[in-house]
């Protein structure tokens, strides 16, 4: 029995390296989603496993009929049929259903539940792992992922819009002031030109700037900017903030603290009246 468990860990661990090798070298070649590969590659080494562990069962008399059974075709779909019921075969094919329908592959950014968001680095049997923007890894069961509303930036096209927000003063040139926020955000190397050539020969310009709102202390001004996908978005973000801090300062545009007014009512004196100050 012994001999046998050894052989059947030796084939699994070997099984697994080889698959790894050849998954990887096809990735790197040919460019290929490794979702599918993966999975199938888990489904495998758990049939190597069973089987051997069932062949291992047989070498022991007391055990020899749970063996045969395991290893039977009609053993095995009664082992199925028990589990059918079980969250381990809802995992299990949760996991073939996101393999067929592609919500989501390796590599992919999602959220999930509206609050975890992530790359996704790892499918298995069970469960999905993300990878956050803090490196940490969030586990989630495929019957649990496959039931969930998923936002995936990822699944036909890689571009990202990121809207460039910043607060003006009312006393400054609010034309000059989106002037020089669309002026930063083309300069920018990671922006994209998202124009159609229709908006090209129509004179679109190329960064789209709004007035979006009048708020209590300033101007509310916003830039559509494009980046080719989310990384390079939220690098194109925190530059443009940077860059254009100093372009407003150097230019007299003010970006304002939040201003408030107090209003203190003085009590009446000796019946001479005193109306509220602002201050």
């Amino acid at each position: 029995m012994g001999v046998i468990l050894l052989i059947t860990l030796g084939i699994a661990t070997a099984y697994n390296y080889f698959t790894r090798k050849y998954i990887e070298r096809t990735i790197r070649l040919r460019h290929v989603d490794p979702t599918g590969y993966e999975f199938i590659r888990h489904i495998v080494s758990a049939i190597i496993y069973i089987v051997g562990f069932g062949l291992a069962l047989e070498q022991i008399p007391e055990l020899r009929t749970l063996g045969h059974s395991l290893l039977a075709g009609a053993g095995i779909i009664s082992v199925v049929a028990g589990l059918a019921s079980q969250q381990a075969l809802s995992n299990i094919m949760s996991g073939v259903l996101i393999v067929l329908f592609k919500p989501f592959k390796i590599s992919d950014r999602i959220t999930v539940q509206g609050s975890f968001t992530g790359i996704v680095e790892h499918l298995n049997l069970r469960h999905v792992v993300i990878r956050d923007i803090e490196n940490n890894r969030i586990i989630i069961p495929n019957s649990v992922i496959s039931t969930e509303i998923i936002t995936n930036a990822q699944l036909t096209d890689e571009r990202v819009c990121k809207m460039i927000d910043v607060g003006v003063g009312y006393a400054s040139d609010i034309d000059r002031a989106l002037a020089i926020l669309g002026e930063v955000v083309a300069a920018h190397p990671l922006q994209l030109d998202n124009r159609s050539t229709a908006d090209i020969k129509a004179g679109a310009p190329e960064v789209v700037v709004k007035v979006i709102g009048l708020g209590t202390s300033s101007v509310n001004l916003r830039a559509y900017s494009w980046a080719s996908n989310t990384a390079n978005g939220f690098t194109m973000y925190y530059d443009v903030l940077a860059t254009l801090k100093k372009r407003y300062d150097a230019e007299g545009i003010e970006i304002p603290y939040e201003y408030r007014n107090v209003i203190i009512s003085n009590p009446r004196q000796e019946g001479i009246g005193a109306g509220p100050q602002v201050q």
